[in-house]
């Protein structure tokens, strides 16, 4: 037989794949916004365990950090999908007429926390405007900060800038500070011997979705199918990240980011699982990656209140719910 003909079984396989899903081995690139860490522990564990490759998909993870810009790359067409931190940035987008599109929800509760030292009098949720100091960094200042004033009466005069280090919180027992739930009470524990009382946002009504999948609507158009493989092996990747075997998710981890301990990922896995930042509510029915019209314009309505965003934004355009909502991936919960 001509050799030009013969057709091994691997080929008839790619080809196939090509046919039902994403074209075979088609080369995507994903944009974190930080360093690599247990919270991109999904998107890890689904290059690993090989199931971003199952639906077609090559995938390349591109970690941020403090000198990397993700969101530009994106617009110009160089990597394909980014993290996105909540849905203000997709509400921004609209306002500068940028066609970017939020098509799937990793986090259902943004991780955002109010720490407080116990035992002085800041031990519930009412009683943390009465702190001497908030600390909150410039970002938090003009987002949760301003919902905080508007809903509960918080004083923007008691407001000073945190500049990522706990010292001064730790110092000051009449201080409240933000902070990631997977990250500052950790950090707060080791270097201030102590556990923190811990506000989760969330669960006081700032109820974005955060830790968003970001594309550009050109690729919703032109490549669907790799849009629906990407958000699929996402959640996939989540519920075995979460609920399996991440042992080589993590070591992918600590190999793009060397400085991150086992010990700060194992926290940051139990904090996920114990604050259902990744999975409750509408994951429980929709799986992972899960979102409704109704929360985005809960949330919207709440950022017009505070101020944040205009009242005239056409938040439909931030997203698109045609990848979401299938329940993709709840049959690997364990």
């Amino acid at each position: 037989m001509d050799g030009r003909f013969k057709i091994s079984a691997s080929a008839i396989m790619l080809l196939a794949a090509s046919t039902f899903g994403a074209a075979a081995n088609e080369k995507v690139t994903f944009g974190t916004n930080w360093l690599a860490q247990a919270e991109h522990g999904g998107y890890y564990q689904a290059v690993a365990d090989g199931t971003y490759a199952a639906c077609g998909i090559d995938v390349t993870i591109m970690q941020g950090g403090p000198q990397v810009s993700g969101r530009p790359l994106l617009l110009a067409g160089k990597i394909d999908f980014y993290m996105g931190g909540n849905m203000l940035q997709a509400f921004d987008a609209v306002q500068q007429d940028i066609p970017l599109r939020v098509v799937a929800a990793s986090f259902q509760k943004e991780p955002q926390v109010i720490m407080a030292h116990p035992g002085q009098g800041l031990d519930r949720w009412e009683d943390l405007k009465n702190a001497d100091q908030y600390i909150i960094g410039d970002e938090g200042a003009q987002s949760f900060f301003q919902w905080m004033i508007t809903e509960f009466g918080f004083d923007p005069a008691k407001r000073v800038p945190y500049t990522f280090n706990p010292a001064p919180f730790i110092a000051n027992p009449k201080s409240i500070q933000q902070g990631y739930v997977t990250s500052e009470p950790y950090a707060v524990a080791k270097e201030g011997g102590f556990q923190p009382n811990l506000f989760l946002l969330a669960d006081y009504g700032f109820d974005t979705y955060a830790t968003t999948i970001e594309t550009m609507q050109a690729t919703i158009d032109k490549r669907p199918e790799v849009v629906q493989c990407f958000v699929d092996g996402s959640a996939k990747g989540w519920y075995n990240y979460l609920y399996g075997d991440n042992a080589a998710a993590n070591a992918a981890i600590k190999k793009d980011n060397p400085d991150i301990s086992d010990e700060q990922i194992a926290f940051s896995i139990e904090q996920m699982k114990k604050f259902g930042i990744v999975d409750s509510g509408d994951t429980e029915k929709l799986g992972i990656g899960a979102m409704t019209d109704a929360r985005i314009q809960s949330f919207y309505d709440k950022m017009v209140k505070a101020k944040v965003v205009p009242a005239d934004v056409d938040i439909k355009k931030s997203y698109t719910l045609a990848f979401v909502n299938k329940g993709v991936g709840i049959d690997l919960k364990k």
